[in-house]
């Protein structure tokens, strides 16, 4: 495939993912908590932290596969787009099952949703690998994708997300983020969603407890 159809449907599977997968997810999810807030933030991280190991692999990778190019390429200018061609060619190879045992142990241990730990956050092994196979994926591409940083409070970015549906539309912070945006170097390409209230955040009060 070309790296523009390559591009193209990475983009179609995050999109899919977004529609489809993450729903599936909130419905195992909603077996363990019916708060609508836990189980949107727990994917949401779910999320972020399966992008940010598959670039941690990605890298690990590139570096094996320079490592193992580098004698039969010693004074080529064409060495790094040899290597690139070879991570195209067997992606197949990423150990997409050990990236998300890292994804739920870093989940674990997040403070914003380690409680309550009735949540088996091995529940959503199958989206966490999906998500983690098309980070993977985007990291091959010229120039990389990658999601957008998002904290809770920050002023809401509507070139960035859209508003969820049982927002605020007047409140100027985001409450808590649903799903991240996706980003090409600084710009926007997917639109990701977040919760705007007015309340606790604009005052400076902690979020509400995850445990209720």
């Amino acid at each position: 495939m070309s790296s523009v159809a390559r591009k193209a449907a990475l983009l179609s599977r995050f999109s899919d993912a977004y529609s489809q997968a993450r729903l599936d997810a909130q419905c195992l999810l909603r077996r363990c908590s019916v708060n609508t807030e836990t189980v949107q933030r727990i994917i949401y991280i779910a999320t972020v932290e399966a992008f940010h190991v598959a670039k941690m692999a990605f890298r690990h990778f590139k570096i094996r596969v320079r490592k193992s190019m580098t004698p039969s390429y010693v004074g080529s200018n064409d060495f790094e787009n040899a290597v690139m061609d070879y991570i195209v060619c067997h992606l197949d190879l990423y150990d997409s099952q050990n990236s998300v045992n890292d994804v739920i142990r870093a989940m674990n241990v997040n403070p914003k949703i380690s409680f309550p730990p009735e949540v088996d956050f091995g529940l959503l092994s199958e989206f966490i690998q999906e998500i983690c196979c098309i980070a993977f994926a985007m990291q091959s591409l010229e120039p990389p994708l990658d999601v957008a940083f998002g904290a809770d409070g920050e002023i809401f970015n509507d070139s960035k997300y859209r508003r969820s549906y049982d927002s605020d539309f007047t409140a100027p912070l985001v409450f808590y983020h649903v799903w991240p945006a996706l980003m090409e170097n600084d710009g926007v390409i997917m639109k990701g969603e977040a919760v705007t209230k007015r309340g606790s955040l604009e005052f400076g009060a902690s979020p509400k407890s995850l445990s209720k």
